[in-house]
């Protein structure tokens, strides 16, 4: 027998992450086991996300101006970003960690990681659409930042100067080259900002088909498997608790998403999390079908085609683990779509089910992947916040690469999940 297939891994959590996490164990010899909370209907973030694979995105949440940004909407019912007041010690530390990471030098610092993680994740997906087939609606035709006025199209342009400056090809556009780029849709815009590097794909169906291979490669996903506690002995886990029972391992993975952080605190380790809450509506028969992803700039509304449908996703609520759907800012996303789209009418959206969902957001908008120093077989894998399916699967080979002993080839230190951990 492979020695190597009687080491078992326990993996919490089947998201988008944690599935590539066990999809690329499962190939490198692990006997894994995916515990889910939910059921077989879930329709958690990795289902109605927005589907972009984006090395666009160098710049992290935490960035100069964006928690006073979220404060001065915060009483704006329909704006896309908004931090919920509430008592929390939680949400005060992590805002205090936001502001503390929040700063130019920051930015500057994890901007090539993010670079590089979301280059290596895209390359992932091209070689994943090889060993799964073309079943989940890959497009490498980039990303379109869709800007209504000149003064938005200008700030881009800093952001597309410093991509370019970190080897990310970006193109300033004016109107008739963003028409000209797709002209399968009508804009009203001043212009765009162009990324030739990003994709985009149907996350509901690349969830289904890696689930699909997972099982049939011989791992496992246990549903209505809730993670309530765990059991450990000098310093390592030997089991996740549920109510349906112990599943002990000689490996575990912590890839919870947002509810990431109270499983660690069982453990007494710190990951600040807070719950970035998102809204997405989908149109089964559009009027108009873009063939290239965008962003709305202004309104923070990201529009993708996925088959013959289209989704429409974006706000970032800091509420909490509420799932709840804030109608008030659902009409926000949707009215602001015909200022951008003229032939889309609000009344398209009357009636449609609106999906939510919760990311997991790390203070520093980096996501924590990496061993815990106080327990050494737990490996972190959560705080991807929005970029969660763009970086699922180089988190997947960074996580399979520890359990393997090999080294991984980023900044681990950057993304080490124990950089919260108070000292001793």
């Amino acid at each position: 027998m492979n020695k190597m297939s009687e080491r078992r891994l326990v993996i919490i959590g089947a998201g988008v992450v944690g599935l590539c996490c066990g999809y690329y164990a499962q190939k490198s010899g692990w006997n894994v086991t995916i515990l889910e909370s939910g059921s077989s209907s879930r329709t958690g973030c990795s289902f109605g996300n927005a589907g972009m694979i984006v090395p666009s995105h160098v710049i992290p949440l935490a960035a100069p101006g964006m928690l006073s940004l979220g404060l001065r909407m915060m009483f704006n019912r329909r704006s896309p970003f908004a931090i919920k007041p509430r008592v929390s010690t939680d949400l005060l530390n992590w805002s205090l960690d936001f502001m503390k990471a929040a700063t130019p030098g920051h930015v500057q610092h994890v901007a090539p990681l993010l670079r590089d993680l979301n280059l290596s994740s895209r390359e992932a997906y091209v070689e994943l659409e090889t060993e799964l087939g073309p079943v989940f609606d890959l497009k490498q035709r980039g990303l379109i930042m869709l800007c209504k006025t000149t003064k938005m199209l200008e700030e881009e342009g800093k952001a597309a100067e410093l991509a370019r400056g970190l080897g990310v090809p970006a193109e300033v556009l004016d109107a008739q080259a963003v028409a000209a780029l797709d002209p399968g849709v009508t804009m009203d815009v001043s212009g765009g900002i162009y990324f030739p590097k990003d994709c985009h794909l149907s996350p509901d169906k690349f969830v289904n088909s890696l689930t699909q291979r997972f099982i049939e490669i011989g791992g496992s996903v246990v549903l209505n498997a809730e993670v309530t506690s765990w059991r450990s002995c000098n310093n390592r886990i030997v089991a996740a608790v549920t109510e349906a029972g112990e599943y002990e391992g000689d490996e575990f993975v912590l890839c919870s998403g947002a509810w990431s952080s109270t499983l660690a605190k069982k453990l007494g380790l710190r990951i600040p999390m807070q719950a970035g809450k998102g809204y997405s509506i989908t149109l089964g028969e559009p009027p108009q079908m873009p063939e290239i992803c965008s962003i709305l700039m202004e309104a923070r509304v990201a529009v993708t085609p996925m088959g013959n449908k289209l989704r429409f996703g974006g706000t970032m609520e800091i509420a909490g683990l509420d799932e709840s759907v804030s109608h008030q800012r659902v009409q926000g996303i949707i009215d602001s779509i015909p200022t951008f789209f003229p032939s889309f009418s609000t009344e398209l959206f009357v009636d449609k089910p609106v999906w939510s969902g919760l990311r997991p957001c790390s203070p520093d908008g980096i996501p924590y992947i990496g061993r815990f120093s106080t327990f050494t077989n737990l490996v972190c894998a959560t705080g991807h916040a929005m970029m969660g399916l763009s970086l699922a699967p180089i988190t997947g080979k960074i996580v399979t690469d520890i359990l393997m002993g090999v080294t991984p080839p980023f900044d681990m230190q950057a993304l080490s999940p124990n950089r919260y951990q108070p000292a001793n």
